[in-house]
């Protein structure tokens, strides 16, 4: 039987993919990195990761109506009534790592790291925050 993993170790192991990915196989040249697929790929993937983390602090799933379909909205409402600072930082992540890294494939190596940094602050937040619920 599978081990269940710890939800912020899991967020951070995405991040670190994520890393892994870019460093692997986007090839960086200069300030740039030449293959949009793989900073696709990174950006979705370090998204995901700050998804695990705000799931594992926020419990925004268990508010779900059966058949309902989380929305940005629902994080960044959750997050706001916990810690109000923290939204901006959800922010630059959702355009940053999702939009923009993720759907665009923005290959600028500036831009790929401040997205993971703020991925990586919003993680961190999520582990001071983590409180284990009872299995």
């Amino acid at each position: 039987m599978a081990q269940l993993k710890h939800p912020i170790q899991e967020a951070e192991r995405y991040l670190q993919n994520a890393r892994k990915l870019l460093s692997e196989k986007a090839e960086k040249d200069g300030d740039f990195y030449n293959d949009g697929k793989y900073v696709k790929m990174a950006g979705n993937t370090a998204w995901n990761g700050v998804l695990v983390a705000l799931d594992a602090v926020l419990g925004v799933r268990e508010n779900l109506k059966k058949g309902q379909r989380l929305d940005f909205k629902d994080y960044q409402a959750a997050i706001v009534k916990k810690d109000s600072k923290m939204n901006k930082y959800l922010l630059n992540a959702y355009d940053l790592l999702h939009k923009s890294l993720g759907y665009d494939g923005v290959t600028d190596y500036h831009v790929v790291q401040k997205s993971l940094n703020h991925a990586k602050i919003i993680i961190d937040w999520a582990k001071q925050n983590y409180t284990a619920k009872p299995l």
